[in-house]
């Protein structure tokens, strides 16, 4: 019996974002339903976007080994050098193609659907059924070394609906002092931050960047970001604590979370996009930095600069 194929075409309609007519939880019979529908175009790539623009969509098949799938989380693992056979990684991935247009969704905030395969519940078809399970924001993006020992990269994205598919059940972790943050359940389970950290560390430093110097003003008053080190809640499980977090202007903030500044174990920051040293990161009495913290913050996000295609390095 041949397979019929719903035509959907939405106009005005660019790819981004919610397709019209397709509601949450909407099932399709394979990756070709899919296509047509416009939830996810390609017939086997898991990700769908450019590095110019972003990622449409991705499909969550447990097809990697690293992937963590906890509902309204995903820990989802970059495309390439995967052996189809084994499942297992082969060789390193690189931050091009899909990968490349995952961080460009962080970058410019732009949401990306978000798509799970179904495995059948007889043995009849080996072919999953895949289910379109909303909008997600792609909160991190880092580089790792997967359980097979090759770099990979890997992306956390939360869902923006707060949809959890039937057969999971949210879960609320119990806090477990300063070390792991508290966890509030709401449409979507976010970090709870400790403010009276984030105002020691910017009182400290008098709210002027840790990088640059700057102290910002605003008709309110003096004005800085708090920008923890290591990342708060899983997979990076960072504490929220004065050691881990830097007191820095937006600007630097960003360009800190993204990897472009190293900051050396003698405090020397370097300019992964051109090379460069620009200075030694400012220090305040009362207020130590960890350095198992900078070097975590070096091993997982730094060091991608060798991967990127803009990189000179």
């Amino acid at each position: 019996m041949q397979e019929q194929v719903p035509t959907i075409t939405p106009i005005d309609f660019d790819g981004y974002g919610e397709v019209p007519g397709i509601e949450v939880g909407r099932s399709f019979a394979s990756r070709r339903e899919l296509a047509a529908a416009k939830v996810h175009r390609p017939f086997q790539a898991g990700i769908c976007g450019t590095a110019e623009l972003g990622a449409e969509s991705i499909v969550v098949s447990g097809g990697y080994e690293d992937d963590e799938d906890d509902g309204d989380v995903i820990v989802y693992t970059g495309q390439g050098g995967r052996d189809p056979e084994s499942g297992r990684q082969v060789r390193d991935q690189e931050l091009t193609l899909g990968n490349a247009a995952l961080v460009t969704s962080r970058t410019i905030d732009s949401p990306v659907r978000v798509v799970r395969a179904v495995p059948h519940s007889t043995k009849r078809s080996a072919n999953p059924s895949y289910r379109y399970d909303g909008l997600f924001r792609v909160e991190d993006s880092w580089h790792d070394i997967g359980r097979s020992g090759f770099r990979i990269w890997r992306y956390r994205l939360v869902s923006l609906s707060g949809y959890v598919p039937a057969h999971r059940e949210p879960t609320l972790q119990e806090p477990a002092g300063r070390d792991t943050p508290t966890r509030l359940e709401a449409k979507v389970r976010r970090i709870v931050r400790s403010t009276k950290v984030a105002n020691f560390v910017k009182r400290a430093h008098d709210f002027a960047c840790q990088v640059c110097g700057e102290r910002l003003r605003t008709p309110t008053g003096a004005y800085a970001e708090a920008a923890h080190i290591r990342g708060l809640g899983q997979p990076h499980n960072g504490p929220d604590v004065a050691s881990n977090v830097l007191c820095l202007c937006p600007n630097h903030h960003t360009l800190f979370d993204f990897g472009t500044l190293a900051i050396a174990e003698d405090l020397t920051i370097t300019d992964r996009a051109t090379g460069a040293e620009i200075g030694r990161l400012r220090e305040a009495p009362g207020h130590r930095v960890d350095q198992a913290h900078l070097a975590y913050h070096r091993d997982h996000y730094s060091e991608g600069w060798k991967h990127s295609p803009d990189s000179d390095k």
